[in-house]
């Protein structure tokens, strides 16, 4: 294996060995001393991965990379995975001095396609406006602050163009109107989704990716939101939605976040 110095192929590399089953790149970008899990499921350590590396390819893993965040130390990948079923996924990666220290992720199963049409991974993947990459994530972090931790939805056609909104989450159709049905069936079901919690925000040019805390109906959940922005406004959006275990079933203490 060549060397790799830019850390979005490290980032890449260490998915893709959960296909080969190769530890190489999993011995050269993680740390051997420091690597911090914060997937209830896994105790820390880069040890842990490489000996759960020979099941993973067994049966069957494959890790499609759709779209790569780079934000300082920390890489963010949008995976379309195949783990025991399809699914899709977020995983984020900080890098302390080239190596790997600390993972979050999120899993989510794979539904084919929304009221729309769209898929949970199709859709815009170039990333443009360097320059606009704080603006932006200002603007979406508004978002979340307002709308979906403050509940101001009086306020959510300002965050819009019109009712141009591409939407992938597989309950809710296209447009701000979209939106706002999806919400209201959703909760018919005694789905309702509370956020109570930002986190995590991370961007690169026109795209952000927010990491925030809440509750579905009644469960605990991880909600990991990326938005494409056009001309400071949202123009489509993906995420991710996981269950949080209870935290006796937590395999390390560092918490989902």
């Amino acid at each position: 294996m060549q060397p790799i110095t830019d850390i979005k192929d490290k980032a890449i590399a260490i998915l893709k060995s959960l296909e080969t089953g190769n530890k190489e790149a999993i011995e050269s970008y993680i740390s051997p001393d420091k690597y911090i899990q914060h997937n209830p499921g896994f105790p820390d350590g880069r040890q842990v991965i490489v000996e759960d590396l020979e099941h993973l390819k067994q049966v069957g893993t494959k890790a499609n990379i759709q779209r790569v965040l780079v934000d300082g130390d920390y890489v963010a990948l949008h995976v379309d995975y195949i783990f025991l079923g399809p699914k899709v996924g977020f995983d984020i990666f900080r890098f302390e001095d080239g190596k790997i220290v600390e993972h979050w992720d999120n899993l989510q199963e794979k539904v084919d396609k929304n009221p729309s049409g769209h898929t949970m991974v199709d859709g815009s993947t170039e990333i443009v406006d360097l320059e606009k990459t704080a603006e932006n994530k200002a603007i979406v972090k508004d978002f979340i602050e307002t709308i979906l931790v403050g509940g101001h939805f009086d306020k959510l056609q300002s965050y819009f163009n019109g009712d141009h909104y591409i939407q992938h989450n597989p309950r809710v159709a296209d447009g701000v109107s979209g939106l706002g049905k999806g919400i209201k069936e959703m909760a018919k079901q005694g789905l309702i989704m509370k956020y109570d919690k930002l986190h995590m925000i991370m961007g690169q040019g026109n795209f952000v990716l927010t990491v925030s805390e809440g509750n579905l109906g009644s469960q605990h959940t991880s909600f990991y939101d990326l938005f494409r922005l056009e001309n400071g406004k949202i123009a489509e959006h993906w995420d991710v939605i996981e269950a949080i275990p209870a935290k006796e079933e937590w395999k390390n203490e560092n918490g989902k976040f």
